[in-house]
């Protein structure tokens, strides 16, 4: 069970004990590995309750933008699985914290343009910031440059950071008009994440980073990234937790976002799981430009399975 040729398959009792004994926190992305889209995997919520009688502390940290951490917190409640807000992390909510503590912009005086969903407005709100964008119904309308009331009226001076997400109603005018404040040399640029796709029941749909590169191909501008793998986002849990990241074990179904988070953030472990995106020959791929994972498993319910 020693991991000198490569990843090790979680396949036996032993195995998967093993790693359970290894870590008390683990740190799990959801899309893709707890459910896809409105369904859950197979033995989610025993998987999370045996480690909960173990005694593991769990924390979820997800890329997806589109939903707040109350909104999360619902979702998961719906499966009939309890987690608080504090136990979520979002790139929403990471790039709420990246605008407050890093650009230290001012609340209820400097203002947000949001490309992207109501999940980063609602993280912005909740930190005294006023946002712009999003789901302004006169984005919806056909772009005419001699009508558009952003156009018309003016950019807001006030505008002082652009941050782009996951906007699954994007359109030329919601793209132009985050061009124009884009192309203001003090409006910062921040990105919820950089994934090109996501997976959802069975498909794989166009990600966060397949629109962000839209406006910042056309902005000529590299935006700060503040989901995974950012260590930013894994500074400001372990910060926020007082995590000991050599008890840490990341689970995810992305070598280049979840696993590279783990192994970049030097934690102790790494779980792929096969649900999402990756493949297990990609699992396995030593001459691959991501890091591979410590562990890797067909599916996260197969922990509870070989256990029980």
């Amino acid at each position: 069970m020693t991991q000198s040729n490569g990843p090790i398959k979680v396949d036996s009792k032993a195995v998967s004990q093993q790693l359970l004994d290894q870590y008390d926190t683990f740190l799990f992305d959801c899309d893709g590995v707890l459910w896809l889209g409105t369904h859950l995997l197979p033995h989610i919520k025993e998987t999370l309750n045996l480690l909960l009688t173990q005694g593991k502390k769990l924390y979820f940290v997800t890329n997806n933008s589109t939903k707040s951490r109350a909104a999360y917190a619902k979702k998961f409640a719906s499966f009939g699985i309890d987690v608080t807000e504090d136990q979520i992390f979002t790139s929403g909510y990471a790039s709420a914290l990246y605008v407050r503590d890093t650009l230290k912009l001012v609340p209820g005086t400097d203002k947000i343009w949001v490309f992207g969903e109501e999940g980063i407005v609602d993280e912005l709100k909740l930190m005294g910031y006023e946002s712009l964008g999003c789901n302004d119904p006169r984005l919806n309308e056909p772009f005419d440059i001699a009508t558009s009331p952003f156009i018309a009226q003016g950019l807001d001076p006030a505008v002082k950071a652009v941050i782009a997400g996951l906007d699954t109603k994007v359109n030329y005018h919601r793209l132009a008009i985050t061009l124009q404040y884009l192309q203001q040399p003090d409006v910062k640029f921040v990105a919820t994440n950089i994934d090109s796709t996501y997976p959802n029941k069975g498909h794989i749909l166009p990600g966060a980073g397949s629109m962000i590169n839209c406006v910042a191909f056309a902005a000529g501008r590299e935006p700060a990234a503040c989901g995974k793998p950012n260590p930013n986002m894994l500074n400001a849990i372990v910060t926020a937790k007082q995590l000991n990241r050599s008890t840490c074990c990341m689970v995810g179904d992305r070598l280049n976002t979840d696993i590279r988070f783990g192994v970049e953030g030097k934690l102790g472990g790494t779980l792929l799981v096969l649900t999402g995106i990756e493949t297990e020959e990609n699992a396995l791929d030593v001459s691959s430009d991501h890091p591979l994972p410590k562990y890797y498993a067909d599916k996260l319910g197969d922990l509870y399975e070989l256990l029980n």
